[in-house]
């Protein structure tokens, strides 16, 4: 009766959460600005969006069918999408409204996610094995110094190029820990085949799926473009990035959570 209880409750919650995000008629019909059918970069804020809250809900509908051990993962996972589909919401109306890059916004979204996703690596080993501290403080650190560097260079805080580069710095330092550091070899040495697989997996990401992040910077700031075309590229490539990361991220510890889940 409990179990079913919780079950419900934690339906209930997920519905409640997408009921937020769905836009009713009182709200199209308050005058706000219209989304046009030609603007590439609205239509992917929007996209991006709903897509988010489905993975939210869906993420949080199946932490019930995961063994206790892999709960904390797969609710990390569905809050990384939930802050971020929050803050989509906003960022869309910035873009719609103004045409302005809602670099604030989507900052203050990377500076909650982005360590969110960073603590997953020590979230999923720590539920097989004991993890030291200095493993969660590196990826944190890491993951701090690369989200300051590109700020000060998007803000215009500082030059783009001496922020770019302290940026790269960030993600080289978090590329060596689950690639070559302390991370990778407790996976390694330690892990059960399934914490394994997504472990490798998700550090593929942050080598390849993170390398669309500089790439967008690099179409914003360092091309010469003008101004308009280098805004639409630089959001254009930042919302695809959001889309495959944050919840291709989740994708892979609910698969994680549920295959050693099936097992016990």
């Amino acid at each position: 009766m409990i179990r079913s209880l919780k079950s419900s409750v934690v339906k209930s919650g997920a519905l409640f959460a997408l009921s937020l995000f769905t836009p009713t008629p009182a709200m199209a019909a308050a005058g706000e600005p219209n989304l046009k059918a030609d603007d590439l970069v609205g239509v992917t804020f929007w996209v991006i969006s709903m897509a988010l809250v489905a993975a939210t809900a869906f993420f949080f509908l199946e932490i019930q069918r995961v063994a206790p051990k892999w709960k904390t993962s797969l609710t990390v996972s569905g809050l990384v999408t939930l802050v971020a589909a929050t803050h989509y919401f906003y960022m869309r109306e910035v873009w719609v409204a103004t045409g302005a890059t809602p670099t604030v916004f989507r900052y203050i979204d990377w500076l909650i996610t982005v360590p969110l996703l960073m603590v997953e690596f020590y979230i999923i080993l720590s539920a097989v094995t004991k993890v030291p501290g200095g493993v969660f403080w590196r990826l944190i650190i890491g993951t701090l110094v690369m989200l300051v560097g590109g700020y000060l260079g998007e803000a215009g805080l500082m030059g783009v190029w001496p922020a770019f580069i302290i940026g790269m710095a960030g993600w080289a330092c978090i590329i060596y820990e689950i690639y070559f550091g302390e991370a990778s070899k407790i996976n390694a040495e330690s892990a059960t085949p399934a914490v394994q697989s997504a472990f490798k997996l998700m550090r593929n990401i942050v080598l390849i799926g993170w390398a669309i992040y500089p790439l967008g910077y690099f179409l914003g700031y360092l091309t010469g473009g003008s101004a308009a075309n280098s805004a639409n590229m630089l959001n254009v490539v930042y919302n695809l990035a959001d889309f495959v990361n944050k919840i291709g991220f989740g994708v892979i510890i609910w698969q994680c959570a549920v295959s050693e889940s099936d097992k016990a």
